[in-house]
């Protein structure tokens, strides 16, 4: 990783990489978000990254004492939101109401894999280079954004997740959390 264009290409894979599952799970919250609340729940999407982006590039030394599998606790997130939309899966706009929080939260329950993989990425970039790599970061954030966006807006993605999302959502965010506990090796 001694080139800029190296620097930026694993960046880019680590980054495409570990935002699969968060592209999937913020695009389906989009879908059942209300067009007004989208720049409130990307920017919640996009705080939460950074926050991974800090634990990653400067308390890396300090995750080496605490267990990635402690990480996987967050996962009560996700569960906590399941049983929440489970609750109130014939209401789905009262299954919904904490967009911005959600996100935040999701994002940083699905985060575990990230700061295991971008912890070494910035460690062994330096300074030079792990500004590029956040750089690269910052463009993949905004790429990332637009696709949900794209994809939450296209009509018969919002049709399908309209009429189908309210009943799921329980089920996808219950995955979420198994998800979030084997990722971080916590189960």
């Amino acid at each position: 990783m001694r080139t800029i264009v190296g620097v930026v290409l694993v960046a880019s894979l680590a980054f495409l990489g570990t935002m699969v599952d968060n592209f999937f799970a913020f695009s389906a919250q989009l879908v059942l978000t209300e067009p007004t609340r989208y720049r409130r729940v990307s920017w919640a999407q996009a705080g939460a990254l950074s926050v991974l982006v800090v634990i990653a590039g400067s308390v890396g030394t300090l995750l080496d004492v605490i267990p990635v599998r402690w990480i996987g606790l967050l996962c009560v997130a996700p569960f906590g939101f399941a049983l929440h939309a489970w609750r109130h899966r014939e209401s789905p706009h009262e299954q919904f109401r904490r967009g911005a929080i959600t996100t935040f939260l999701i994002t940083l329950a699905l985060g575990g894999d990230n700061v295991a993989v971008w912890i070494p990425l910035f460690r062994a970039a330096g300074v030079r280079h792990g500004l590029v790599a956040l750089g690269t970061f910052v463009i993949g954030d905004i790429l990332f954004l637009l696709a949900a966006r794209k994809l939450a807006t296209h009509p018969k993605v919002v049709e399908w997740g309209r009429a189908r999302m309210p009943s799921l959502m329980p089920y996808v965010y219950a995955l979420l959390g198994v998800l979030i506990l084997i990722e971080c090796h916590t189960i």
